[in-house]
């Protein structure tokens, strides 16, 4: 069956104990936790969180019945700063060390942009360099993750270094890696350029990583007057649910669905849409 999530710093609230809360109002199963967005005492460097207040976060969310299915530790792997490269692969280590201890067994980044902040588009993302350099600190983070037991996830998007459904197959299979897993987020490969094409990228994903696919983002978008496309709550786009959802099921039955990006007024709209259809 498949389950509904958030990610925790989109629910508006801080501190494990409010995020359950907002969790059983809205009839959730969990969240997608990125720890430093939402737990105020958390900060973004190597070292900011034991195994002691993971099990006692874990511990309160299964009180609740509710489960983490995903980690966020997302950094720039490519970023023109070095030290900020060392900071995030750092901070994505102690994760996987404590991914067991939070009830999680994935931690997740997508693959980042040669501009460095923000992380869009640079023609340096197209180069070989680039990609190799992204694997390599992929393979070296999925090393750190079997020592472990944990695994992996890579998110690709349009204007990073995996840039589509082929280009994050590649990179998954020159890791050379078996403990990848696959964030899946629709929305993040298209571009004007390719929107009417947006089934049929869901179609290749699922055909290329199936049940490699730990987690599906969930999100919608209209398209502007100039053509750009806007992120909107889910619902209210142009994004089929019917038929999103109905290929998913067909290929992981038991998907993780978490809103990204959904806040305020449309997360109970965009429960509800998703339940509808579910």
């Amino acid at each position: 069956m498949m389950r509904l999530f958030i990610r925790a710093h989109d629910l508006g609230v801080k501190g494990e104990k409010r995020v359950i809360e907002r969790l059983c109002e809205l009839g959730l199963d969990g969240v997608q936790l990125v720890a430093y967005k939402v737990l105020p005492e958390v900060a973004y460097k190597p070292g900011a969180m034991d195994a002691r207040r993971a099990r006692e976060i874990a511990e309160t969310f299964a009180m609740a019945g509710k489960s983490i299915p995903l980690i966020g530790a997302y950094f720039n792997p490519v970023h023109p700063d070095e030290e900020k490269v060392k900071n995030g692969a750092a901070v994505f280590r102690d994760y996987l060390r404590l991914a067991h201890d939070f009830g999680c067994d994935t931690v997740g980044s997508e693959t980042g942009s040669v501009n460095g902040d923000p992380w869009i588009y640079h023609p340096g993302n197209d180069t070989e360099e680039a990609f190799v350099k992204t694997v390599n600190i992929f393979a070296e983070l999925c090393d750190c993750a079997k020592d472990y037991g944990a695994y992996v996830g890579m998110e690709g998007a349009a204007g990073h270094v995996c840039y589509d459904v082929k280009r994050l197959a590649r990179a998954v299979r020159e890791t050379g890696r078996d403990n990848i897993k696959i964030i899946f987020d629709l929305f993040n490969y298209l571009k004007p350029s390719n929107i009417e094409k947006r089934y049929e990228i869901l179609a290749e994903g699922l055909q290329t990583f199936g049940d490699r696919i730990c987690v599906f983002h969930i999100k919608d978008c209209v398209i502007e007057k100039d053509g750009s496309l806007k992120q909107c709550g889910v619902g209210k786009g142009i994004f089929d649910y019917s038929k999103i959802l109905s290929e998913i099921k067909k290929v992981c039955p038991d998907a993780n669905l978490v809103f990204e990006g959904t806040v305020g007024e449309d997360i109970a709209d965009a429960i509800a849409h998703i339940r509808q259809r579910l």
